[in-house]
């Protein structure tokens, strides 16, 4: 049996909350009901939607350009963080306008093809950046691990394979997902409403494929550089203590150089998870749970897998003097000038 989950979720959710068969229309109602807030917060909200959507945007512009444009930073981890910007502004640009609009009007305007698609694009871009985030976690474990293997080995072109790899995946699978469980066959709904269908089985299988897997990578990766990191500093206490001087500075600085990556990279990835594990354990939460309770829980939750696509230009121009540097030569229109592209922004 088929099953209408109001609204949309994540991946992964199997939600019983106010369902109806896909093919019931009799007695549809209008879904929109009165706004229940003052002018001022209504104002307000929408204000603050529009500085997270637009800061959200200009962000991730700015990290596609930067990678995109200057040389220097064409690196394996970087394309890795050019594919997380590129799936993190499709999110500013499509998703969370509409989004916000339906949280504050509590209403869906914009008819049943764009919710379709509001859902599918939901759906791919959530499983294009669990995957680039485990692609991320993957790509720091190899380079700290066998940093001569992966210097010779991992070359763009391969990553940029990878990358593709992953974006063309996601289309076919989300595409399968959606179309298996009618969402682009049967389903109607009622004026004001974006609802997205999925049964039991599709369920678990998605669960596993975009939550349980690709996060028990992340984490098996991370606990994988932590004792890297931890051999490494026993590695330079032990030449140090031998006073092999030259050695052991060059070594000392390599090992901080991939060290200080991995630490940015883990901080991505924590805050990534942050935003996105409280949705999955609300989601199975939802059968000892009201059905107010649990959509009204859920919206909130949600809330912060979009922040997530602001948070992390954040935190690129905290850690990264690269992503600072490029951002002052694209404000400043320098990027324009001949031989731009060859500017030194790291180091």
């Amino acid at each position: 049996m088929k099953y209408l989950i109001n609204w949309t979720h994540l991946e992964g959710a199997n939600v019983s909350l106010n369902l109806e068969n896909v093919n019931k229309t009799d007695n549809c109602p209008m879904f929109c009901p009165e706004m229940s807030v003052s002018t001022a917060l209504y104002v307000i909200s929408y204000i603050l939607v529009i500085a997270v959507v637009l800061f959200t945007m200009c962000g991730n512009l700015l990290v596609i350009i930067s990678v995109g444009h200057f040389k220097q930073l064409h690196t394996p981890a970087n394309i890795l963080i050019l594919s997380l910007a590129a799936s993190d502004l499709l999110v500013g640009i499509i998703l969370m306008p509409l989004y916000f609009i339906r949280l504050i009007e509590s209403c869906w305007f914009f008819g049943l093809i764009f919710c379709q698609l509001f859902n599918y694009l939901s759906f791919h871009l959530t499983c294009v950046s669990v995957y680039n985030i485990a692609l991320i976690a993957i790509d720091r474990y190899f380079a700290l691990s066998n940093p001569f293997i992966y210097s010779k080995e991992i070359s763009q072109n391969l990553i940029y394979i990878v990358v593709l790899f992953n974006w063309i995946f996601s289309l076919f699978y989300n595409f399968a997902l959606a179309y298996c469980n009618g969402n682009f066959t049967d389903l109607v709904i009622c004026s004001g409403e974006c609802l997205y269908t999925q049964d039991d089985m599709w369920s678990l299988v998605d669960l596993v494929i975009v939550f349980i897997f690709p996060c028990s990578v992340i984490v098996i990766s991370y606990m994988g550089i932590f004792f890297i990191a931890k051999r490494h500093i026993n590695t330079i206490r032990e030449l140090t203590a031998q006073r092999n001087a030259t050695h052991s500075k060059n070594l000392t600085n390599s090992i901080r150089s991939e060290r200080k990556a991995a630490k940015v990279l883990s901080i991505i990835v924590s805050v990534f998870l942050l935003c996105l594990v409280p949705y999955y354990v609300c989601t199975l939460l939802s059968g000892v749970i009201t059905a107010a309770s649990f959509i009204y829980i859920r919206d909130n939750i949600f809330i912060l897998f979009y922040l997530n696509s602001c948070i992390n230009p954040i935190i690129y121009a905290l850690f990264y003097p690269w992503f600072r540097k490029s951002a002052k030569l694209i404000l400043t229109c320098e990027i324009f000038n001949a031989n731009s592209s060859r500017i030194s922004v790291v180091g």
